[in-house]
């Protein structure tokens, strides 16, 4: 089929609730994809950071073998596979144990119900939840009200009771939220759909240092910024902290669905059996997927080639700032990048994909870049040259 036909499929049968570009995309290998017509593009959504090791990963592709030999059981037994990656996660990341589902939405949910579940077994009379303004969570209920953004919630009131917002990086206003009722603090250290911004350190070590003389939980949200994105396993060791849950899920799975909650032992203690569930959850097919993911970012020693690529990739962007004066600021971490306009980032967008460009969006006005981690500096070189072009044509 091409595109057309393939548009016209989705306009029929499909529901109508994203707003999807008019490309479909048929294959991909590495950082580049390809159309029904046969054109070429160079991907810098890669899945919106879940393609943490490209399209097509041969490692990834090996793995999912496991499908000849087991796919799923559900979790009323033991496999192999999730208890493997569930060892190797809570070694890379802070002494815990693992929950799995299959999204960052469901890893996000089972966070808030743990840290209620946590309260309620301790009589502590707290269950409400403070997030940050900007942030995104996810879509189901609980994380849709800890999200921070009015713009994913209308239409769907009464949310979640329970929740309040104060303004990232204002440790006066957080403090200041704080009651005898707050049972957890929840937070991106580097947001992603709210502008692509990054959480002082000063900010995540106060809050961290506030949780502990308050007894409150505090929750890291590192759906996106996991797995390497930053230049580190998870974003909060930039920050010198520890949280006590941590919700992952995109690229763990390199393509493959997954998500995943952990949490230290004495506070996992309280999701006994019955509290929740997951029937796809960690299933052995998912968990042999993210575990030949994560033993490619070892292997390729992706997380040094992340670090080493994003400084060479602001370097870049920086000076294209000093030509491109539509650009009002370069921000993020290793290869969470985002591009701040002083124009909307859609029309833009665009033109980037006619050029044969995938970027996307993180806000009204935010360009975001989020390539694999094993993309290459040539690949990013040409990324910001197509991007140069279309803004300098645009700005002249």
């Amino acid at each position: 089929m091409k595109t057309k036909e393939i548009l016209a499929l989705y306009k029929k049968h499909v529901a109508p609730n994203y707003g999807r570009v008019p490309l479909a995309i048929l294959s991909g290998k590495g950082s580049e994809v390809t159309d029904p017509e046969g054109k070429k593009y160079l991907d810098m959504a890669a899945g919106i950071a879940v393609n943490a090791i490209g399209h097509a990963p041969q490692a990834v592709v090996k793995a999912l073998k496991q499908a000849a030999k087991l796919m799923h059981t559900s979790n009323l037994f033991y496999t192999l596979p999730q208890g493997l990656l569930a060892r190797e996660l809570t070694k890379l990341a802070f002494p815990s144990q693992a929950l799995f589902v299959n999204s960052g939405a469901e890893a996000v949910e089972s966070a808030l119900k743990l840290a209620r579940k946590y309260h309620h077994d301790k009589q502590t009379g707290r269950f409400e939840f403070i997030s940050m303004l900007g942030s995104f969570h996810g879509r189901t209920y609980g994380a849709l009200s800890a999200t921070g953004q009015t713009k994913y919630q209308n239409g769907f009131a009464p949310l979640v009771p329970g929740f309040s917002h104060v303004p990232y990086n204002d440790f006066a206003a957080l403090k200041k939220a704080v009651t005898p009722k707050t049972a957890a603090i929840i937070m991106e250290v580097l947001q992603g759909e709210g502008g692509v911004r990054l959480a002082d350190k000063a900010f995540v070590r106060q809050a961290r240092q506030l949780c502990d003389k308050e007894g409150i939980l505090l929750i890291f949200d590192e759906v996106q910024t996991g797995f390497g994105r930053t230049g580190k396993w998870f974003g909060y060791q930039h920050h010198g902290v520890t949280p006590d849950i941590m919700t992952l899920a995109k690229g763990l799975g390199g393509g493959f669905p997954i998500g995943v909650m952990l949490a230290k032992p004495d506070i996992m203690a309280h999701f006994g059996p019955g509290t929740h569930a997951s029937t796809f959850g960690g299933n052995p097919l998912a968990c042999t997927a993210s575990l030949a993911v994560l033993d490619s970012i070892k292997q390729k020693k992706l997380l040094a080639h992340v670090t080493k690529t994003g400084r060479h990739v602001f370097k870049r962007l920086n000076q294209l700032k000093t030509i491109a004066p539509t650009i009002r600021e370069v921000r993020g971490m290793g290869l969470m990048i985002g591009i701040e306009l002083d124009q909307p980032a859609a029309p833009v967008i665009a033109a980037c994909r006619a050029k044969g460009l995938l970027i996307i969006g993180a806000g009204d006005n935010v360009l975001r870049m989020v390539p694999a981690l094993n993309v290459t500096q040539k690949e990013m070189d040409k990324a910001i040259r197509i991007l140069g072009e279309v803004l300098c044509t645009k700005t002249s």
